[in-house]
């Protein structure tokens, strides 16, 4: 899909539908082939994500798109239970996945600032990150937005034969 920076900077950031489903698998099946974004090895189905999106309304969590005039999406962001514990109900683990033409043109900011603001309309108090210590613009998206690092986990996750380390981040919102 070959996105013009003018499509990009024009980007809507709203709530997912259904009918956004399809691009989202298109985007995360992409990451979970040729990138450590996520340490998924395998392909999501639309049914999977249908099943995502039932589960983030029920918790009242958002995932946001961003689209393009045209009505490509672009890139999406979600909020994910961070623990499965009543006692970690006020924090959020977050994700950004971005279609490959549209990456470096500031979209992932624009999606993280929508999504913490989300997370406060959510009466949220930290947003979590955890991303592969490689992802360099990843980092920097996150330091960018406020986040601190709080952890690096050695050769916890394994992708692409080789080992992965982790990094943890977090924003504390009030």
């Amino acid at each position: 899909m070959a996105t013009s920076s003018a499509a990009v900077q024009g980007a809507e950031i709203r709530d997912a539908a259904e009918a956004d489903l399809p691009w989202i698998v298109d985007i995360y099946n992409d990451a979970v082939r040729h990138s450590t974004a996520t340490w998924n090895d395998q392909d999501v189905t639309l049914e999977d994500r249908r099943e995502w999106l039932r589960q983030r309304r029920e918790l009242q969590l958002p995932i946001l798109v961003a689209v393009a005039p045209g009505g490509a999406v672009l890139g999406y962001s979600s909020l994910s239970p961070f623990r499965a514990w009543s006692g970690y109900r006020h924090t959020a683990e977050h994700g950004i996945y971005l279609a490959a033409a549209a990456r470096g043109q500031g979209l992932g900011k624009r999606l993280l600032a929508a999504t913490l603001e989300r997370a406060r309309q959510c009466r949220l108090h930290c947003v979590v990150a955890c991303m592969c210590s490689s992802s360099e613009h990843s980092i920097r998206l996150h330091t960018s937005g406020g986040f601190t690092n709080v952890g690096y986990m050695p050769q916890v996750g394994r992708k692409f034969d080789r080992w992965l380390d982790l990094v943890i981040m977090q924003r504390l919102l009030d």
